[in-house]
């Protein structure tokens, strides 16, 4: 019986295993091919842009980024916490897939626990009484806001104002200021039949900016206050919302578009925190304070942070106490951009509280218009001497 020479057998292994190996590089090949196909002739809705890798990315924990520079560059090694291993693959992919982060309860209960996600706030600079049991509370309205509240009386003061600044009046310069109220139907107490909710279809934030608007155009700066009913939107699209960020996104966009002049962006809420912490009294006159909120999940945000800082400091150096202070917020059940990123002098004001009455709103809207106006002019005068 003859044998098979054991050379032969050999290489007929060989070729075995070459042929594999081929077949998986072409397979692996065609993959490729096929995905970057897909990635490059997909529809622009459907394709991967900087955005959205942000958005996936932030779900992971910091320490992961440690251990991925840990592999190109051994020199950031000592750079991670002592004692932390390397998160393996299942938990990375749980953290993109779930939004979850293992070890913090706030990603998991944080829309579902009121007051948990406020946790995810920095108090970078503390007004009077602001610690991180008052800082600002948002609550979620119902599915359909109706039309309940009443202005009441609040007609006097504003004609004895109205008075009182005649003979100040300014010519109107062009429109700089953009006043917007992502919440729009964010309501008071005061104004409603009943305390069964805090949200009304006509009497609302947005009232407040249309006299910041007024009262900052009779300081002679020019003022767009939109009045798109974002809740209305929301239901329209079938959106949540926690998603009122994503559809005022596009309102904003379209005014930045059709105005090249704009230079501010005030985002108008009013917070649900007691009176107790959103009320201050000034030469015997009380006044709905106000609080600063910054987005911290976008890489410009210290240029907004900046400008809410300047505000806060001057409405303190003139009117003290009426500023509950600066805060910024960012992690799970937190927007965490809040449209910021559009521009750098783009913020979020919180104008009192569910309790406060239109009269004390009003002032602080003055006031808001008289400080913002002083850093206004002088930020036009710096610009125009360079």
């Amino acid at each position: 019986m003859s044998q098979y020479p054991k050379w032969k057998k050999n290489r007929t292994s060989y070729m075995k295993q070459g042929t594999g190996w081929a077949i998986i590089a072409i397979t692996v090949l065609i993959l490729l091919f096929i995905g970057i196909g897909i990635l490059t002739g997909a529809k622009t809705t459907y394709r991967l842009y900087s955005d959205t890798i942000q958005e996936w990315t932030t779900k992971l924990e910091g320490s992961a980024f440690l251990y991925l520079f840990e592999m190109e560059n051994r020199s950031f090694k000592d750079a991670h916490p002592e004692g932390n291993r390397i998160p393996g693959l299942g938990t990375l992919s749980f953290q993109l897939l779930t939004s979850l982060t293992p070890n913090d309860p706030r990603s998991l209960l944080g829309r579902e626990i009121p007051g948990l996600s406020s946790y995810n706030s920095q108090i970078i600079i503390a007004g009077e009484g602001t610690d991180y049991s008052t800082l600002p509370i948002e609550s979620e309205p119902p599915m359909i806001v109706d039309e309940r509240g009443e202005v009441g009386d609040v007609e006097e003061e504003k004609e004895e104002k109205e008075d009182k600044d005649q003979t100040e009046e300014k010519p109107l310069g062009e429109e700089d200021i953009y006043i917007f109220h992502t919440h729009n139907t964010e309501s008071f107490y005061p104004h409603l039949p009943d305390k069964s909710t805090a949200y009304d279809g006509k009497v609302n934030i947005t009232l407040v900016g249309e006299r910041l608007g007024e009262s900052l155009e009779e300081k002679g700066i020019g003022t767009i206050v939109d009045k798109t009913d974002i809740a209305s939107l929301l239901n329209e699209k079938g959106m949540k919302h926690y998603q009122s960020y994503d559809a005022m996104r596009p309102v904003v966009e379209e005014a930045i578009s059709q105005n090249d002049g704009l230079k501010y962006f005030f985002d108008l809420h009013r917070d649900s925190i007691s009176r107790e912490h959103t009320t201050t009294t000034i030469n015997g006159k009380e006044y709905a304070r106000f609080a600063f909120v910054i987005g911290a999940e976008h890489p410009k945000y210290e240029q907004n942070l900046k400008f809410a800082s300047e505000l806060h400091q001057r409405l303190e150096d003139k009117y003290p106490g009426i500023s509950r202070g600066v805060i910024t917020k960012k992690g799970a059940g937190v927007d965490g951009v809040y449209n910021q990123d559009l521009h750098p002098n783009a913020i979020v004001i919180e104008f009192g509280g569910v309790n406060n009455h239109l009269d004390e709103l009003y002032r602080s809207a003055d006031i808001m218009a008289e400080v913002f106006s002083e850093y206004y002019f002088e930020d036009e005068k710096v610009n125009s001497d360079s």
